[in-house]
């Protein structure tokens, strides 16, 4: 049986770590809130902006851009393989549950139904380096300290979707589709790994099909080539910063559920302790108590 120093010594340990998780909790609540604001106020924006120019693909039949499905070569005639690039984002920082767990699986599982392809991982964060790296997997690009603090700079996100259209359009060494994993925010209890196509850029989604049949025609103030020239980067752009977003608060959601779930285990660990160590005093009170009657009765 431990004794009552190291009982004490052990319960001082827990209340300490107790405080920690509860002040990551406080900081990772504040950070979520923010984060879930920027989320839902981003969320219209990107979902109209892709309907509108999906269908605005649809319309322009006799235009071709390079960023659109079906436009342009790929490579896979030359090679006999589709080249594929995953951007996987994950956290920079631990202690926030299943949540990088979840989307290293979720890439794990990608990279096994694609295995008869050219996979190469554009790593956002440094817990999916962190794990790929140490395995056989072909990483093109690695970006560390982008959601490190809980916030998103959109200067990242744009930097981070221009290369992956430079990788797409490379005439030399074309990719032939670009995909984003990340981590969909839902609730602070719920994020779900997320698998879409950024590139080549689909058509409409069905749907919203039914509800964009009713509009009209539109009606091009300049060349469909100058249009698409500039808003089809811009909606990469912003689907990326977009997935950035989602990706920090799910990040802070689990990080609050899971501080407040160690909360909750360290009080438990606490009452034990404290119950084992006043067991362990009244045993030793006892066990004195008894020496001095027995040396009395011996007098």
């Amino acid at each position: 049986m431990p004794s009552i120093q190291d009982l004490r010594r052990r319960l001082r340990a827990v209340k300490s770590t107790q405080q920690i998780t509860k002040a990551m909790k406080m900081v990772a609540a504040a950070r979520l809130r923010r984060a879930q604001e920027r989320v839902t106020a981003a969320r219209p924006y990107t979902k109209k902006m892709t309907q509108i120019l999906g269908d605005l693909s649809q319309r322009a039949s006799d235009f071709q851009h390079l960023l659109l499905a079906g436009s342009g070569d790929t490579g896979e005639a030359s090679t006999g393989k589709s080249r594929v690039v995953l951007a996987l984002v994950t956290a920079d920082k631990g202690l926030c549950g299943g949540f990088n767990t979840n989307l290293i699986k979720a890439a794990s599982i990608f990279l096994r139904e694609h295995a008869h392809e050219e996979i190469e991982l554009v790593l956002i964060g440094r817990k999916g380096n962190d794990f790929f790296s140490r395995r056989p997997t072909k990483i093109r690009r690695t970006h560390l300290g982008i959601t490190g603090s809980g916030k998103v700079n959109s200067t990242d996100a744009t930097e981070i979707a221009q290369q992956l259209i430079a990788d797409f359009t490379n005439e030399e060494n074309a990719i032939d589709k670009v995909y984003l994993l990340f981590g969909e925010y839902k609730s602070a209890l719920v994020q779900k790994p997320v698998v879409e196509q950024l590139l080549p850029i689909g058509s409409l989604p069905e749907a919203d099909a039914e509800a964009e049949a009713s509009t009209g025609d539109y009606i091009y103030e300049q060349p469909a080539a100058e249009i698409f020239e500039v808003l089809l980067p811009k909606l990469v752009e912003n689907r990326v910063y977009q997935a950035l977003l989602e990706s920090v608060a799910s990040e802070m959601g689990s990080r609050m559920t899971a501080m407040d779930a160690a909360s909750k285990n360290a009080s438990e660990v606490i009452d034990r302790l404290t119950l084992n160590m006043n067991r362990v005093r009244q045993a030793a009170i006892t066990r004195e108590i008894i020496e001095v009657v027995s040396g009395a009765e011996a007098l």
